[in-house]
């Protein structure tokens, strides 16, 4: 017997509602699910679809791929002798009857062409306004007036179990609508872009669908069809979607820059974990972001945080994560003046620092492995030499132990720690010397061990608990 998917459960859902309620009961039910009463049981989404369908667009994009190996060339997809030409398909949404279409960047990233083919069978070329791989969002732009749009909605209100519906064009296939639920929101940490806030849904986005729009039971646009998880076997109901504030605040930047002018607190930030918040000796609900490392000469400097603060809160408002911290100075213009609660050292104070504008990240250069000496926690230390420090191509008064080996499953394995890696900190100790290195995490005992990370000139928190 073939397996019941998630769709054929609600429709049976909505059977024994009908069985259990009786026909008075659907006007009550229409109006639930849309607020305006044009979703019926009978009827289903057919209004909100007709609505939304015509501002939803394909896009076909291509480049020229150059071969830099004889080998790589094959003959079957060669366009030009001196390389080939990759296609890429998506979707997208009209946010503007001017013919301004909204899309993600990796769809049009690298094309030398773009072309958009409307619902009504019209197609135009189209130019990248501006691009914003960050948040995986780009603006195009279409020769075109009067054309139909999707009015904007508020991702801020979305709530988990709210219908929506993902519009696009997957496969090349033409337009096809799928059905879910909001399954969460704040998705982040997935690592597929810089900034990440993620509407998560069960409504399958399929290869295709980027680009195209994510919208609720009123056919307002809410997210941009971003990114779908996949065990190798098509949708599994985790798809991914950039939320529609975030997106239109990139759009705007884009308008006014033609790029997004990002502030910059010069603070890098990690989470943190109860173990931290222990050793820290902040009490409460786990909360806030705790500073790994702290840039020369930028605003977090000037202002005296330091590595091991903890930030709670920014002009007024509690931080959940450093997720949240990142996406809040990120939406904040250069110059900014913002307030921040600070925890350190078991008190609390305010500071106050002006945002600069986020500048181009450096490229730190590739670490040598020296030999083994001695060991911890699986952890295989040595002496920082000046000669190590000049190959690694860090500070000469870079301080610490440098990590020449990692147990493979051990508990610094686990954690991630890794040769190359120096440890500057044990429990908020400096380290100058293989043996305070060991008379420290020796003094732990069986508590939990946080280290100061040093990772190719970045810093890090790393805690370690052996129980």
């Amino acid at each position: 017997m073939a397996g019941i998917g998630s769709r054929e459960l609600r429709f049976a859902a909505f059977i024994v509602l009908f069985v259990l309620t009786g026909s008075l009961a659907l006007p009550a039910f229409s109006q639930t699910l849309s607020g305006k009463g044009d979703i019926s049981f009978v009827g289903g989404f057919a209004p909100v679809v007709k609505r939304v369908l015509p501002a939803v667009v394909n896009i076909a994009s291509s480049q020229i791929v150059r071969d830099t190996q004889e080998e790589t060339w094959q003959p079957f997809i060669v366009d030009h002798f001196y390389g080939r030409r990759e296609r890429g398909l998506g979707s997208g949404v009209i946010v503007d009857s001017s013919g301004y279409v909204m899309t993600n960047s990796h769809i049009v990233e690298g094309a030398t062409q773009i072309k958009i083919s409307l619902s009504d069978k019209r197609e135009f070329d189209a130019r990248v306004v501006g691009s914003d791989p960050k948040t995986d969002i780009a603006l195009l732009k279409i020769d075109a007036k009067n054309l139909p749009v999707l009015p904007f909605g508020d991702s801020s209100t979305v709530e988990v179990g709210e219908f929506v519906l993902a519009v696009g064009d997957p496969f090349g296939i033409g337009q096809t609508v799928t059905m879910g639920i909001i399954s969460a929101t704040g998705r982040g940490d997935l690592g597929i872009q810089d900034y990440e806030d993620f509407i998560q849904t069960d409504a399958a986005i399929n290869p295709g669908n980027s680009g195209g729009p994510m919208v609720n039971s009123r056919g307002e646009l809410i997210g941009i069809n971003s990114a779908m998880v996949s065990g190798g076997e098509g949708n599994q109901g985790v798809g991914f979607a950039v939320p529609v504030n975030l997106a239109r605040y990139v759009m705007d930047e884009i308008l006014k820059h033609g790029k997004v002018v990002r502030g910059w607190l010069g603070a890098a930030t990690q989470p943190l974990t109860p173990a931290m918040m222990k050793i820290f000796g902040l009490s409460g609900e786990l909360r806030g972001a705790l500073i790994s490392d702290v840039t020369a000469g930028g605003p977090a400097a000037r202002s005296g945080l330091a590595n091991g603060d903890i930030i709670l809160e920014i002009n007024g408002e509690s931080l959940a994560d450093s997720r949240t911290l990142n996406l809040k100075i990120s939406m904040l213009a250069p110059g900014t003046l913002i307030r921040m609660k600070v925890f350190r050292e078991g008190h609390e104070r305010e500071v106050t620092t002006a945002l600069r504008e986020f500048p181009a990240k450096a490229e730190f250069a590739e670490r040598t492995r020296p030999e083994k000496t001695s060991s911890d926690f699986g952890l295989t230390v040595a002496p920082l030499t000046s000669g190590v420090l000049r190959i690694i191509g860090l500070p000469a008064s870079t301080r610490g132990v440098l990590v020449t080996d990692v147990e493979p499953g051990s508990a610094a394995d686990d954690e991630g720690l890794g040769r190359g890696d120096i440890v500057e900190e044990v429990n908020r100790q400096p380290v100058t010397k293989v043996s305070e290195f060991r008379d420290f995490v020796q003094a732990a005992g069986n508590a939990p061990v946080m280290f100061l990370v040093n990772r190719g000139g970045e810093h890090t928190f790393v805690v370690i608990d052996m129980r």
